[in-house]
């Protein structure tokens, strides 16, 4: 893979821990070959009012194309020679356009993690899940990906899904439609040229629930339904690592969805017991496409 110049990461406030503790496998072997929260505002993390866990760009998407185009916003990283092939948005008929979680009758449950901050510690969380056998769902944020395009590649070759999480990571609810529009776009131009798909899922920023113009706008970029979830791990308040485990298994049932981070130490060290819990409840973490299929 040709590797792409990017402008210079911008500055992350995530610390990198320096202790993950490994724990037994307790799930099944991964499969060879893999290709691939409770709903309300949160507090900070991705709230509408609270701060913006990571210093946003001030790169702005202004590109008019739809989500099948062939134009992009200025900035975006040129895509690999070869993209990834990624799976496209895909309408789940059954399911409301904004899903909060999957069916209760079968083992499975989502965690999907807002995708920004420190690389490393991103690459430690996907390495626990995939050591576990578990696969996850990530929602990135458009310019996460301008500064660490390579993090594209990495979370599709280890099974994951990856989605659009807006540009920016701002208050998305409170923009005007042209202004969610290019937010929404922004990402999924981004995406598409890293992977040649504009992500299979769109989260709202800063709020857990899309407002009906945003809505409309992510069904005019091309994704058929928001993703929410019914259970918050509250991770991105830095409670230390068994309040982040408390937290998710008080409210985790058959097919959730969680919400958790990249970027947070105490998500890295809550993984490995959180992930052995749920094994021995019998619930299996799977990408939020599997949860719904």
């Amino acid at each position: 893979m040709v590797r792409v110049t990017t402008p210079a990461p911008l500055p992350q406030p995530d610390s990198e821990t320096d202790v993950v503790r490994a724990v037994p496998n307790r799930r099944s072997a991964l499969r060879a070959g893999a290709g691939l929260a409770a709903a309300g505002a949160l507090a900070t993390g991705c709230s509408a009012t609270g701060a913006t866990a990571h210093p946003a760009s001030a790169a702005r998407a202004t590109g008019t194309s739809h989500a099948t185009g062939t134009s992009r916003a200025p900035g975006i990283p040129h895509a690999p020679s070869s993209p990834v092939s990624a799976p496209a948005p895909r309408a789940f008929p059954r399911q409301p356009a904004q899903i909060t979680h999957g069916p209760r009758t079968r083992p499975r449950i989502a965690l999907t993690f807002h995708g920004q901050g420190d690389p490393a510690v991103a690459e430690k969380l996907l390495a626990e899940a995939e050591t576990a056998g578990a696969r996850v769902t990530v929602l990135a944020v458009g310019t996460w990906l301008d500064a660490h395009p390579d993090m594209a590649r990495r979370i599709l070759d280890g099974g994951h899904d990856l989605g659009n999480h807006t540009l920016r990571h701002l208050d998305i609810n409170a923009m005007s439609e042209p202004d969610a529009y290019a937010e929404v776009l922004g990402c999924a131009d981004r995406l598409r040229r890293l992977t040649g798909s504009i992500g299979t899922w769109f989260r709202p920023s800063r709020t857990a629930r899309a407002s009906p113009l945003v809505e409309r706008v992510a069904r005019r970029v091309g994704y058929p339904h928001v993703l929410s979830y019914d259970v918050d791990s509250l991770d991105f308040t830095s409670p230390g690592a068994p309040a982040v485990t408390r937290q998710v298994l008080a409210g985790v049932r058959p097919g959730s969805v969680v919400s958790l981070h990249f970027g947070y130490a105490d998500t890295v060290a809550a993984l490995p017991a959180l992930l052995h819990e749920l094994d021995r409840r019998g619930l299996r973490a799977v990408t939020t496409t599997e949860l719904l299929s």
